[in-house]
């Protein structure tokens, strides 16, 4: 089973993300922000992370930027969820909002078999 990390300040969008996931039969973790995510990403590697770009405390550029600096970290795929799509440089892929449930999940999938081919 995958495993998800989400990463959205909004604690509905949190709990819908995690609905979505978790119905399409994937593990799912979940953060309110880029700081708690970077030590959950460290502590417990996802096969995905799945990133509001504008958040407190840390934003979503400022994770991409850290998980990708990070060697435990560094290849994990990212989708970043956002209405301004030129923040989430460094993302694998860019989902602009609003999204349907099945964009975002066509978006995972095809990160997914990306990452499946590398390894």
């Amino acid at each position: 089973m995958f495993k998800i990390l989400v990463v959205d300040d909004e604690p509905d969008l949190r709990y819908l993300l995690r609905r979505v996931f978790e119905r399409a039969g994937y593990e799912v973790a979940d953060c309110g922000n880029g700081a708690t995510a970077l030590e959950t990403a460290r502590r417990s590697p996802p096969d995905l992370v799945v990133t509001d770009m504008m958040m407190p405390v840390m934003g979503g550029a400022e994770l991409i930027r850290k998980l990708r600096a990070d060697a435990v970290t560094a290849q994990i795929p990212i989708l970043a969820v956002t209405g301004d799509a030129h923040l989430a440089v460094g993302a694998d892929a860019v989902l602009a909002k609003p999204w349907t449930s099945q964009l975002l999940l066509a978006a995972v999938t095809a990160l997914m078999a990306e990452k499946a081919d590398r390894t």
